[in-house]
């Protein structure tokens, strides 16, 4: 559609990073050109057409920097150089310039919390050389007592003692991967060179891993195990000198670029506060509205359960406390949480479920992600034992578990490694019903979805009531409609169990969204909009409801209205 009356933009703040939609790219799990069982940069370039007509904007890929691959690519052991089962620099500046050939721009994930245990960095660290003595952080000691009690993200200690220096480093994430040390300037001009490296090479801006943690005090004070999170987290997450550190790396990425930092343990008063503060951010992954359906202890059966009216607050507040006054990252799911379709949909419904939360991603205001399977309805698999899992924060923690005692077998944690493992995300594309998905002729590095046979792009894009359709179907209404971008939000019903209602308007344009979030018929009742004869502009059944206050709509129906 195009707007049918002449907005004054002058009162928008337009940018180009608004305005796109964004497709994650797992590359280990994308596509496999030579037969190795392992996606590869090449492979991403051969599959670009289906990027190209989905209609995205933006491609952003996760780390393919040369690495040992202990987390999956996010312990990093050479900034400058490409991991050999990727491909190479040249395979990577083909698939740039394919992308930018046709209209679509990358951004890479930058990891500098932390970096491999094989850097070189680190490697002269532990033999205090020079300048690169101070670059993590260390701490002389018994290697019977480490320097506090705070534990790591991943399960376990949060240092490690190494034997070739005599000290402890401090890794938030796994012992392979060691937190730099950012209170060096030294290290933050190394970052900086790395930074302006790749922007030299064409890359049209950041996701920035793990930021939240870049600030960590000098005495490393022990945690307190009455706040939230594993101990520690309160020290080395937001800390002291994060905006300062934030505010050095914006000042060498230009204003045109995009950039989006990951921000665990951020609010959504905190995402707001570190966008307002400079222009190191122009958005801010935060979680809070992920912790809705967190059951919290892993030998717990209570998975998966939560409250639409719950979500509905959370994701208001987000709308109103980011969106409205600064801008907001719109994702439900990535390469770290499980399969949309599986957590907030209903895989009984899947088609219907899968196009609802498209539709309600695509059409709040914020930068939609989306995940790569996410617009075929992809879900969770199902594991059957601890040696079926990759991820090393769930091995981590699970083993944890097993070794303190706190369960005897991988059995009793299973129903929450079946929610929330990270490795749902992390299957292999669906591409076709054929051999191994058609993701690669070899054997897949990690297992495939049984159901690649029914869920598959092929399949999907030969049938034009499929999700994918829908989701290009989606992301073309939101390129023509400058409210469903920038309009104000409003919820309606902030009660219902099972509708979630809202409004866009600019101006004189003005939208609703009615999602009937529940696998049971529901009625839209509101006194604050008057919507009669109303146009669909999308919805995802046949026969949408034309005057939907007092109408019902069926099991996961989403309708976007024009009225």
């Amino acid at each position: 559609m195009t707007q049918t009356t002449t907005l004054d933009e002058s009162r928008i703040d337009r940018d180009w990073w608004k305005e796109a939609v964004v497709y994650q790219i797992y590359p280990r799990s994308f596509n496999d050109s030579d037969g190795d069982g392992v996606g590869d940069i090449p492979g991403i370039t051969e599959r670009v057409h289906h990027l190209d007509d989905l209609g995205v904007d933006v491609v952003w890929l996760c780390p393919v920097y040369d690495s040992p691959n202990h987390d999956n690519g996010y312990d990093i052991r050479d900034y400058r150089a490409i991991m050999d089962e990727f491909g190479d620099m040249s395979d990577w500046e083909r698939l740039r310039d394919e992308l930018h050939g046709r209209g679509m721009k990358l951004i890479m994930d930058l990891v500098v919390n932390h970096t491999s245990n094989e850097h070189e960095w680190f490697q002269r660290s532990r033999r205090e050389e020079g300048e690169y003595a101070d670059y993590y952080h260390w701490v002389d000691g018994s290697p019977d007592e480490p320097p506090n009690n705070w534990q790591s993200l991943f399960g376990g200690p949060a240092w490690s003692y190494d034997d070739e220096r005599e000290a402890w480093y401090l890794h938030v994430f796994n012992e392979n991967q060691p937190d730099l040390n950012w209170r060096n300037p030294d290290v933050r001009e190394a970052v900086t060179d790395v930074v302006t490296w790749w922007l030299d090479r064409g890359i049209d801006g950041f996701r920035m891993d793990a930021i939240s943690h870049l600030s960590k005090p000098a005495g490393y004070p022990d945690g307190d195990p009455d706040e939230p999170g594993p101990l520690g987290s309160e020290h080395y997450t937001l800390g002291p000198r994060l905006g300062e550190y934030l505010d050095e790396l914006g000042a060498v990425i230009p204003d045109e670029a995009m950039t989006a930092g990951e921000m665990g343990g951020a609010s959504a008063e905190d995402a707001r506060e570190y966008i307002e503060r400079g222009d190191s951010l122009d958005m801010v992954f935060h979680f809070d509205h992920l912790g809705v359906d967190q059951g919290g202890d892993w030998t717990g059966d209570d998975w998966g359960e939560w409250s639409l009216p719950e979500f509905k607050e959370l994701m208001t507040r987000n709308q109103r406390e980011v969106a409205r006054e600064t801008w907001e990252a719109l994702f439900l799911g990535n390469h770290d949480h499980p399969r949309i379709v599986s957590r907030f949909g209903d895989e009984s419904y899947r088609r219907e479920s899968a196009k609802l939360v498209g539709t309600f991603l695509l059409t709040m205001r914020g930068t939609p992600y989306l995940y790569q399977g996410q617009e075929i309805g992809m879900t969770n698999t199902e594991f059957e034992s601890l040696e079926e899992i990759d991820d090393a924060m769930t091995v981590g923690i699970v083993e944890d578990l097993l070794a303190d005692g706190a369960v005897d077998s991988f059995d009793e944690v299973r129903t929450a490694v079946n929610y929330r493992s990270r490795d749902h995300a992390r299957t292999p594309m669906q591409w076709a019903a054929a051999d191994r998905a058609d993701f690669t002729d070899g054997d897949p590095w990690l297992a495939l979805n049984d159901n690649y046979t029914d869920v598959n792009v092929e399949d999907a894009v030969a049938d034009s009531e499929s999700v994918w359709h829908h989701y290009r179907r989606l992301i073309e209404l939101r390129r023509d409609d400058l409210a469903l971008v920038y309009g104000d939000y409003e919820l309606l019903a902030p009660e219902d169990e099972q509708i979630y209602a809202y409004t866009r308007q600019l101006g004189d344009e003005r939208r609703l969204v009615v999602c009937n979030w529940s696998a049971e018929p529901a009625v839209f009742e509101s006194d604050a909009v008057t919507a009669a004869d109303a146009e669909v502009l999308i919805g995802n059944y046949d026969g949408a409801p034309t005057d939907p206050v007092g109408a019902e709509f069926r099991p996961f129906e989403a309708v976007v209205y024009a009225y």
